[in-house]
């Protein structure tokens, strides 16, 4: 939201827990943002509607709408119940149908207005312990596609467009659902959040279909394409270790079923500042390139 708001952007910070996205408009609002906050589950389609209409009459018409929230464990397929793994995909897919289709609502009659759905290599390749997370961005990809030829069928100006991540230095580690005795990790590279901040808020301003974040999500989507019986075998054995750490860390117990941050904010980073990257070459030369084409096509 910080990157936004310095980039002249009016935001709305929506989630389940308190703390976290009064911590995100307060910031904002710093920057010198109008901003607000609202609790909202984002699988709670009518509390989505709702919220949108406060926002629309606070701050005036939604012209960006970014669907990032998920909830994810750190568990073998066999060993996640099925109440686990429903709401997995009902927070990390279902949560962004019902934001796009909230948008959409919002946006269409007008015809104007950007979607951005974020989503992350895993949507092109799943790993060991995170078949419901890697199933729900798959899940995401194919949506949000089928979304944007629906859109250009009625030729509306509205822009759906996709932002792939790779591994973020964010605290959803310290909350992953897991037994594992060791600390859940990223698997390297680890990027800091700024560095997609910074190519979704390019995204924002310059909408394209699809923009890869990370020299690692490019070489991840790319390998699958290549080499995907490799990466089964590769990931089969070096995947679950990947994931986990001796470190000692913050561990809040699981968010998927109750927020974690109602009392306290734990900000955007994890405890991987020391391995994360602050810069990626691959999102600075593509930015660069889109908002270059962009002045041209002016």
């Amino acid at each position: 939201m910080a990157e936004l708001a310095r980039a002249g952007w009016d935001v709305a910070v929506l989630a389940r827990g308190r703390a976290g996205v009064e911590a995100a408009a307060r910031e904002a609002k710093e920057l010198g943002a109008q901003s607000m906050s609202r609790q909202v589950d984002v699988v709670d389609l009518d509390g989505l509607r709702e919220v949108a209409g406060e926002i629309e009459r606070e701050l005036g018409p939604i012209t960006l709408w970014i669907n990032v929230a998920f909830v994810g464990a750190l568990r073998k397929f066999w060993d996640t119940s099925p109440e686990l793994y429903e709401r997995i995909t009902a927070v990390t897919y279902g949560g962004q149908v019902n934001g796009t289709r909230v948008a959409l609502e919002l946006m269409r009659p007008r015809d104007e207005g950007v979607i951005i759905n974020v989503g992350s290599a895993l949507a092109f390749r799943g790993i060991p312990m995170q078949s419901a997370y890697c199933g729900a961005k798959h899940a995401i990809k194919g949506f949000t596609e089928s979304v944007i030829s629906e859109l250009r069928s009625e030729g509306s100006k509205v822009r759906v467009c996709m932002a792939q991540l790779p591994a973020m230095n964010t605290p959803q580690f310290d909350w992953n659902d897991t037994d594992e005795t060791k600390h859940p990790q990223p698997v390297a590279p680890i990027y800091q959040p700024e560095v997609a901040a910074r190519a979704i808020r390019v995204l924002a301003e310059h909408p394209g279909r699809n923009t890869w974040v990370g020299l690692s999500t490019a070489y991840t989507i790319l390998g699958n394409r290549l080499a995907p019986l490799f990466l089964d075998w590769y990931l089969g054995r070096t995947g679950v270790d990947g994931q986990l750490t001796d470190r000692d860390g913050p561990r809040y117990g699981s968010n998927a079923f109750q927020p974690r941050d109602d009392d306290e904010d734990r900000g955007a980073h994890g405890m991987f500042d020391n391995e994360a990257h602050t810069w990626d070459p691959w999102s600075a030369v593509a930015t660069r390139l889109r908002s270059a084409l962009a002045r041209v096509s002016v």
